[in-house]
């Protein structure tokens, strides 16, 4: 089974690289472009268990090491 978490900060929290992005793209040209938000994407395997059991396998690794949950969220995709 494999496993994809989002984690992405929290509205309300200041992101400091989407907005270097932003203002990159506007310096090249892209100045339609506005609310820049810059996350990560983490993929892993997970074998032996079930799809139910596999997400909550990733909420518990997400609550524990991935995702800092007090300025971040997150959002778990198994297939």
């Amino acid at each position: 089974m494999r496993a994809r978490v989002h984690v992405f900060l929290k509205a309300g929290v200041l992101d400091v690289q989407g907005k270097a992005v932003e203002n990159a793209l506007h310096g090249l040209g892209w100045t339609g472009v506005s609310d820049v938000r810059v996350g990560k994407t983490i993929e892993f395997d997970l074998g032996g268990v079930d799809a139910g059991a596999a997400e909550a396998e990733v909420r518990r690794m997400c609550e524990t090491l991935l995702a800092n949950t007090v300025i971040e969220g997150y959002r778990i995709e198994i297939s």
